[in-house]
Formats: C-alpha cells, structure tokens, sequence
C-alpha cells in the first residue's frame, strides 16, 4: 500500500522556518498503532492524518513521534495548506477532531489562512509545581495553566531567548507542557514552547498553545489584532484575532515535500 506524504513547513512562507508536519490524507482510517508508527518514523513534529467525510468537512488526528495529540495548530494549518493548493476554487473548509470539536479554516485574500479554534484562557496557578521552577533556569514573573500546559509569563523578552529548560524536571510535569511568554519590542508577544513528554523538547512553533496566548495577551495588553513569534530556533509568525468565545489564528505555509510512504 503507498500513502501520499506532504511535508509541509507551517507558520513561515520560507523553506526551512516555522514548524514542519506531515500530512497523510486517507480514505479509511489505518489502525492506532500503524499512525503512530508512521509519525515515529517521520519524525516531524507532528504528522496529521485526515479523512474526507463530505463537502469541504474533514476529521483530523494529529501524532507526535511518541504519541497522539488531542490539538495540533501548525499540522492543521500545514492540511489547510494542501488542500487549498489541490483546489484553488476552495476558500473554505472545516475539520473535526474529537478534541475541540469542528475547526473552520478560511483562505483569505492575501494569502493567509485563518483557522478558529476555541478560546483556552488560561488561569493564574497559586502552588506552582517545583518541577516547573526547577526546570526554567530564570524564575517567571507568574505562572497560569490552561487544558495543554503551564503558561510561565516573563516580564523581559530577553529572558525568553537566554532561558535554557532542563527537560528532566519539566517532563515530570506530563501530561501538562510548558509555554513561557513576554510582551515584546518587533512583536505584541512571543513565546517558547516545551513539550518533553509528549513530543520532543522545544517545538518550533505550536498554533494551538496560541489559543491560550493570545486571550491572555489580548487582555494584558488591551489590544487585537495581535502578532506573535515563536522563538525557537526555526522561528515562526502568527497572526492572532480575537472573537467572544473563539481565537482566530492566522499563518502562512510552504511545501518542502511530496512524496510516497510504501506500508
């Protein structure tokens, strides 16, 4: 059996930035087991399988090397992307994941694809684990969690490019990850993101953490629109709107691959 694989680079128009995903289109879901071991062996930040269920609509899975994601922003971002290329009459569409529910992804006329996800305000944290202090070399200035993971806020963007993360002491924090965060001179914010439980140890630029950012962002800074970077060392932009119950997170894509998988 061959799998048509797109390796796509998200959050970027450049080869080589933002976050690179695979993305497998099905018509039959493959076992678990078998998605997960074809993610493994792609070893991108994540590999999303998707299956057509009528007009436009599609469900979605995400997995990471080590296991499935309940939500993957770059990896639905890098999906949109491939079937907007497939069709260029097609502006709109959605996918579903059991997760968060439908996902409405919009081709707007500059180029940019905005994609609504719900809105995952984080909530300031009292005890704030030890692990979590351990594992950030700097000491944040408060610290909130949200469903995904730990939001260690600073008040110096400096401290975000120098801290250096000891994975061991944040691992113990699964299944929760940890995004650091400050305001920022080029940018309204950006952040770093850590997940070595769940997938590897910084990601390079995670659409779904967004969903938490931007509304705490949003009303830190009492702005929207909002431009965020994603300071890992590939780098990626976002473009963040905010709506009442939902947050709008828009971005670019580049593909890098095309190719057949032989299972």
């Amino acid at each position: 059996m061959k799998l048509k694989l797109h390796h796509i680079n998200a959050f970027t128009d450049t080869l080589f930035t933002g976050n690179y995903a695979g993305v497998i289109f099905l018509d039959e879901w493959l076992s678990t087991a078998l998605m997960q071991a074809i993610a493994t062996e792609n070893n991108l930040s994540e590999t999303a399988f998707v299956k057509q269920t009528a007009d436009n609509t599609y469900q979605i899975r995400w997995f990471s090397p080590l296991s499935e994601i309940d939500f993957c922003g770059h990896a639905t971002l890098a999906s949109a992307y491939v079937l907007f290329k497939q069709d260029q009459a097609l502006d709109d569409l959605e996918f579903y994941a059991k997760a968060v529910g439908t996902l409405k992804v919009r081709r707007e006329t500059d180029g940019l694809i905005a994609m609504t996800f719900p809105r995952q305000m984080p909530e300031p944290v009292s005890d704030i684990p030890p692990p979590l202090l351990a594992g950030l070399s700097i000491a944040p200035s408060e610290v909130l969690i949200n469903r995904q993971a730990y939001f260690a806020i600073y008040t110096s963007e400096t401290d975000i490019h120098s801290l250096k993360p000891n994975l061991a002491e944040l691992k113990k924090l699964a299944p929760y990850d940890v995004v650091i965060s400050a305001a920022a001179h080029d940018y309204d914010f950006i952040s770093r993101y850590f997940w070595p439980a769940s997938g590897g140890d910084e990601d390079p630029v995670t659409g779904s953490i967004h969903s938490g950012l931007a509304p705490f962002w949003a009303q830190r800074l009492n702005k929207t629109p909002l431009t965020a970077y994603q300071a890992s060392q590939r780098g990626g932009l976002l473009h963040c709107r905010m709506q009442t119950d939902s947050v709008i997170i828009s971005g670019r894509a580049v593909q890098y691959l095309e190719g057949d998988i032989e299972i």
